[in-house]
């Protein structure tokens, strides 16, 4: 938050770290992948002119992850589990804001295709956010 919008200058390095983390389960507690969802919020309500370019990779990443949350059944505990799911749903939103409801159109063919609950819950406080 320091850098505020000069960390456009970074942030084709900085996606890959934030993807690379994202991709990864840490244990239990999921301190990193907290962390760098936090970051990625961060960077997207800093840098949010140059998010809409990265839209198509960070959305995927975020499905991902809400998908892998939701299916993982290792050690994570449940309140570490809903933490990770509302800052993915947060992130989203954040990307929504700044593509000018993109993501919501995106969304719309995977909300009505998906059978999970806790995944159609997040996708769905996507679809209502204004």
């Amino acid at each position: 938050s320091r850098l505020g919008i000069l960390i456009v200058r970074h942030l084709k390095r900085l996606e890959r770290v934030i993807l690379g983390y994202l991709e990864v389960s840490d244990g239990p507690e999921e301190e990193a992948r907290l962390g760098i969802l936090d970051t990625l919020q961060c960077t997207i309500e800093h840098a949010w002119p140059r998010m809409p370019c990265r839209l198509p990779v960070l959305l995927k990443a975020l499905l991902r992850l809400l998908w892998d949350v939701h299916t993982d059944q290792g050690p994570t505990p449940e309140p570490v589990r809903a933490a990770l799911l509302h800052k993915a749903t947060q992130c989203l939103i954040l990307l929504d804001r700044c593509s000018q409801g993109q993501v919501k159109v995106l969304l719309e063919g995977v909300h009505s295709s998906c059978e999970e609950n806790r995944v159609r819950e997040c996708l769905r406080k996507v679809q209502e956010s204004t």
